[in-house]
């Protein structure tokens, strides 16, 4: 069974190589690829771009930017230097979008850190979109807003990039981060509305999860209405790739061939059967 309307996340298969992540994806017909950039370090990217093309996978998104506050200007402009940086990669792996985890730094407000995170992103957009790559602002769930991101719903994502307002600047929507959020579908339609609507991640929100980060569930374990939420998509006028992202240092510690067909299994029951 082929899944073309499907991308992986390689930090999903974290143990993975590069090239396991390649072939792996490849051999079960997923069509998309998203890479972490903690994936490519060592790898001569050009010789996995050209993997990727020879795999029949298309590129998604490289992940991750963004980390744009801090407590002085120092720490900010070196971020802007390690944006840049990933910038740099993106266009040499020929990737349309990089994905933003945006920041917060405890002991500001915020209104603070999304001040930081407006400056920040505005600071390179131009420069995205001289090299043909798209800023993808990622709203994290409230959970995160004191350490790793202020922009902890879509509406406040949605702000963001009404207030930007660039041509480079767009959103990725992660089901882990704004399944509870009761304007969903009015927040999704005014995404799609804006042009903002760039990238679909999936996965599963347990309430019974051992730790934050690190126990996302497969599709179907948890809580959140991922029928519902593609339906809203769907609606919206998305008609790009599902990508599964999903952090399991549970699913980490067994075979990752298991994990990714007990992936597709769960895919297949939600998905196919909508």
């Amino acid at each position: 069974m082929n899944y073309p309307e499907l991308a992986i996340h390689t930090f999903t298969t974290k143990p993975w190589s590069m090239s396991e992540c390649i072939e792996g994806y490849a051999r079960r017909g997923i069509g998309g690829i998203s890479i972490w950039r903690e994936t490519l370090e060592g790898e001569d990217l050009c010789q996995v771009k050209q993997q990727i093309q020879d795999a029949g996978l298309d590129g998604i998104s490289l992940v991750r930017g963004g980390f744009f506050t801090g407590a002085t200007g120092k720490e900010r402009r070196d971020a802007l230097e390690v944006n840049r940086q990933a910038l740099k990669e993106a266009e040499i792996l020929e990737l349309p979008s990089i994905v933003l985890v945006c920041g917060a730094t405890v002991g500001q407000t915020p209104g603070e850190n999304y001040a930081q995170i407006r400056d920040g992103i505005g600071a390179i957009a131009d420069e995205a979109e001289r090299m043909g790559v798209r800023l993808l602002v990622e709203p994290l769930h409230p959970v995160f807003a004191g350490d790793r991101s202020a922009i902890s719903s879509l509406k406040v994502a949605n702000d963001l990039c009404e207030e930007l307002n660039h041509a480079s600047v767009g959103i990725a929507l992660d089901v882990y981060h704004v399944w509870w959020e009761h304007d969903l579908a009015e927040q999704i339609e005014r995404c799609a509305q804006g042009g903002w609507l760039d990238t679909y991640h999936i996965c599963d929100f347990k309430p019974d999860q051992s730790d934050m980060l690190l126990d996302r569930g497969i599709m179907g374990e948890g809580c959140a209405d991922l029928r519902g939420i593609d339906r809203m998509m769907s609606e919206a006028g998305f008609d790009g790739r599902r990508e599964v992202e999903i952090f399991s240092s549970k699913w980490w510690a067994r075979d990752q061939n298991d994990f990714l067909d007990e992936i597709l299994n769960a895919y297949h029951e939600i998905y196919r059967t909508l």
